[in-house]
């Protein structure tokens, strides 16, 4: 079987532009959820920003694994290869969408010093975690394509 493995039927379907978005929104929806909550709880409490950003970081990786969790447990696999699974699916692509995030943001001209109710927090917010999904994206078709990231969630699925 050793040479098997190495013919066509053994490799993935072309990865797309599409498998891989698809992955990368899956990405930014557990991303998004914490860094919003993160942010907004730090912003809130009247944290100072490094704070705010630790705790949205932390729950952006939190949820980030959680939604990829669920969809493996409910697969039928236990509990500690589930986690083992997430880990490896998601730690690249949550750190890349993390680093460009909270990049743009830090970067955004008084974008860490705006309040909930200024349309600077939330707008800035907004186009840092669509400029993480475009720099994210590229990242996981490189990762699908190498049998890597969501490729190894997918085959739970289904």
């Amino acid at each position: 079987m050793g040479h098997d493995t190495h013919t066509g039927h053994a490799h993935q379907a072309e990865v797309t532009w599409a498998m891989a978005a698809q992955a990368t929104l899956h990405c930014l929806t557990g991303c998004a959820i914490g860094e919003v909550l993160g942010m907004v709880i730090g912003t809130a409490l009247g944290w100072g920003n490094v704070p705010t950003m630790v705790l949205a970081i932390v729950l952006a990786f939190f949820f980030g694994y959680s939604l990829t969790l669920r969809g493996v447990l409910k697969a039928g696999v236990g509990f500690r290869t589930a986690f083992r699974i997430a880990l490896t699916a998601d730690t690249l692509s949550i750190a890349v969408m993390e680093l460009i995030d909270n990049s743009v943001i830090a970067l955004w001209p008084d974008a860490m010093d705006a309040h909930l109710d200024d349309l600077l927090f939330w707008g800035a917010l907004a186009i840092s975690l669509a400029i993480a999904f475009v720099v994210t994206t590229p990242v996981n078709r490189w990762m699908i394509g190498r049998g890597k990231g969501h490729a190894v969630v997918h085959r739970y699925h289904h």
